[in-house]
């Protein structure tokens, strides 16, 4: 697999203020605005008229809305009053050129077409931040979230810029990475989490293999009937359009250190090490040391961008640039998901 190599020329990225104007794009019907002070992450859209039609709008301004979200990243588009997935999927058609589905690896509930529920996860603890499926061989350029119904406290939706993270991780430590990449090791079946069967959608081994063997996935079938799997992938990528070294793995998913105590020394006392069902190494095989993750999951909650979600709120993300997470959340929180541009590293490291 292509190795990434640094260049000290994107340590020090221009940002651009973006200040509360009205754009001329079809008699000035959206207006630009941020989250305050020189926050450029996300750029917030707004009708500047009444009753505008955002699949239409943007249907007719898509290169307006492709150049400002490599630009900043993600995009929230607000009072635009998006409320059903009918209309969030006719959005979604518009500024993407698919959407697909093909996501077995978490537990999802499809709400209609190409549009389900977010993954789920305890309401009361935080998915730290990550970009979507980074530990797959293949993964979604483009995300969109949208917001039916806001948690009575919390369930916001954190973004971090990925490459910020990339500039501000010690260089020993980035070095480390870009060198040796991520190991990422997964065993199905031991009683926690989906067993092979779910996530592969299929009760045949030889397909799980046929799978495997597509993906770039290392398998090995347990004495217990269980899978256990091996990827190693790159942990820096240059994004596919602009270029930019942008940190995009999820070694805080899956690495024991970032787990809170009591999950920790539960699994930990549950498990072998070489059964548990997510951990994560070097790509050599080596342990990633503890303080190493520490470290930077602190870089990710420096770089936190927060905001309360609104009802019929769409956040648009590009997967390489922004990782996002979840707050935990008190009360129902309802919100639609959908995925765009199913991308590999192949392809991305080639480009």
């Amino acid at each position: 697999m292509k190795q990434v190599k640094i260049s000290n020329s994107h340590l020090k990225p221009e940002f651009n203020k973006v200040s509360r104007k009205s754009i001329n794009l079809q008699t000035e019907l959206i207006k630009l605005d941020n989250l305050g002070g020189d926050q450029t992450l996300p750029l917030i859209i707004k009708p500047s008229v009444l009753d505008v039609d955002l699949a239409d709008w943007a249907e007719a301004n898509r290169e307006f809305i492709d150049t400002n979200l490599i630009k900043h990243g993600a995009i929230l588009f607000r009072d635009f009053n998006i409320t059903t997935a009918a209309a969030f999927e006719k959005f979604g058609l518009a500024v993407c050129s698919e959407l697909f589905n093909e996501n077995g690896e978490h537990n999802r509930e499809t709400v209609t077409g190409k549009v389900y529920t977010p993954v789920f996860y305890p309401a009361d603890s935080k998915l730290l931040w990550h970009n979507e499926n980074s530990f797959n061989h293949r993964w979604p350029m483009k995300i969109l979230f949208g917001c039916r119904q806001p948690a009575q406290q919390g369930g916001e939706t954190p973004i971090v810029d990925s490459r910020k993270v990339f500039q501000l991780i010690e260089p020993k430590i980035r070095e480390q990475f870009v060198e040796k990449q991520v190991m990422y090791v997964r065993n199905y079946g031991n009683g926690l989490g989906l067993d092979w069967q779910t996530v592969f959608q299929t009760q045949s081994r030889a397909d799980v293999e046929k799978f495997c063997q597509s993906n770039l996935i290392d398998f090995e079938w347990k004495n217990d009937g269980g899978l256990r799997t091996i990827s190693i992938r790159p942990a820096v990528i240059k994004h596919p359009q602009t270029s930019e070294l942008s940190w995009f793995n999820q070694a805080q998913h899956w690495h024991l250190a970032c787990l809170d105590i009591q999950t920790r020394e539960s699994l930990l006392s549950s498990f072998k090490k070489e059964d548990l069902p997510r951990n994560c190494f070097y790509g050599d095989g080596t342990p990633i040391e503890d303080s190493t993750m520490i470290d930077i999951c602190g870089v990710y909650q420096r770089l936190e961008v927060c905001f309360p979600w609104q009802e019929g709120d769409i956040l648009l993300l590009d997967n390489v640039l922004t990782a996002h997470g979840r707050n935990p959340y008190v009360g129902k929180r309802k919100l639609f998901v959908a995925m765009s541009e199913l991308t590999s590293f192949s392809q991305a490291l080639d480009s």
